[in-house]
């Protein structure tokens, strides 16, 4: 990626000792350097880098001089602070690494997309989308009285569905709460909030979301696929990502957004505190902790699934940051891997975006 050049001209005027000391300093492209006459000062970690120059008089001494090149580099230091990464330039500067993977940012309150990678392919990308709807079903299921979030259900971690086994990877622990069964994504638990469900209400609670309809942010999108389960098992499968659903990562982060503004119009709900922890302990401590690695908090869910035609996995990311204030979506899809592999991802992108800086 091509250093961002600073195209700006400064001009600085000091008096001393009855002499004008004129410093004139000029942003450009350059290295760090110091020649006696010119001082080039480079920002790496912000793509940007200055050259000061400082013509003296002969009447101006050495510890003048020296003060005039404090005074322009200062200048030039807090004007170099003040240019931050951009997402797109995040984002691409990661994506280096993992191609192939599928990558989108939203801001939360505009719907704009603030920046993608592979913007095509996510459009257009179909896949089951695993444990990331837990969250999403939850949250419906608390708001409208049809599951207690203090609940709790035993997990063997041996969960096996049609043939699916579907076994927990989390610690062996006492019956999980709807917090803690979110933290640590517990198949088990969400196949007992699954079996509860009415006939043709897995839809219902899915539709408002934006998780099943197209999101207008690229073209030629492909529309969401969506079968309404008519049984126990195919109700389970559904609720966990592995059947009967498919999505694109578009899709899945515009569902994320309105997950986002529900839990911040309903702060003092039980859904959205119930949803909000167990998001929070998932990017800390969770699942998904690879996600706060980089130093930003965030509310996120991973998800791995297997292909329709492979038993090779895709994982997904899917989070809103920073946690106590989200102001964006971030959502990663990788062809192949796991769902903690997204979310390493995620948290790389994070670590260098533009919420670390105020």
């Amino acid at each position: 990626m091509k250093s961002a050049k600073c195209w700006s001209t400064a001009f600085r005027r000091f008096d001393v000792t009855h002499s004008k000391q004129i410093c004139i300093w000029k942003l450009i492209d350059a290295g760090s350097r110091f020649n006696g006459r010119d001082f080039v000062m480079s920002c790496p970690g912000l793509r940007c880098s200055s050259r000061a120059r400082v013509v003296h008089t002969s009447r101006v001494n050495r510890i003048h001089r020296l003060i005039a090149y404090a005074a322009v580099c200062g200048a030039l230091s807090a004007s170099c602070q003040t240019l931050a990464p951009s997402w797109p330039s995040t984002v691409e500067r990661v994506a280096r690494e993992v191609p192939e993977a599928r990558i989108v940012v939203l801001d939360i309150a505009s719907g704009h997309l603030l920046a993608a990678h592979q913007l095509n392919e996510a459009a257009r990308t179909l896949a089951a989308p695993g444990s990331t709807l837990k969250p999403l079903i939850l949250y419906r299921l608390v708001s409208a009285g049809r599951w207690n979030p203090t609940s709790r259900v035993a997990c063997n971690r041996q969960l096996v569905v049609a043939g699916h086994r579907l076994a927990c990877t989390h610690p062996l622990a006492p019956p999980f709460d709807a917090r803690e069964a979110l933290t640590w994504s517990c198949n088990t638990y969400f196949a007992a909030v699954a079996r509860t469900l009415r006939p043709g209400e897995l839809g219902q609670l899915l539709r408002p979301t934006g998780l099943l309809g197209v999101t207008g942010l690229a073209r030629d999108e492909a529309a969401a696929e969506f079968r309404e389960p008519d049984s126990a098992d195919a109700k389970q499968l559904t609720l966990l990502g592995v059947e009967g659903v498919r999505v694109t990562p578009l899709e899945l982060a515009e569902a994320y957004r309105w997950l986002a503004m529900e839990l911040a119009a309903h702060p003092d709900s039980d859904a959205a505190q119930v949803v909000r922890a167990g998001l929070k302990d998932s990017a800390s401590f969770g699942m998904a902790g690879q996600a706060s690695l980089g130093g930003v908090r965030v509310l996120g869910k991973t998800g791995t699934a297997e292909g329709v035609t492979s038993n090779r996995t895709h994982g997904w990311f899917v989070g809103m940051a920073p946690a106590e204030k989200p102001r964006v979506v971030i959502a990663v899809y990788l062809p192949s891997g796991r769902g903690t592999d997204a979310a390493h991802i995620a948290g790389e992108i994070l670590a260098n975006a533009p919420l670390r800086r105020p």
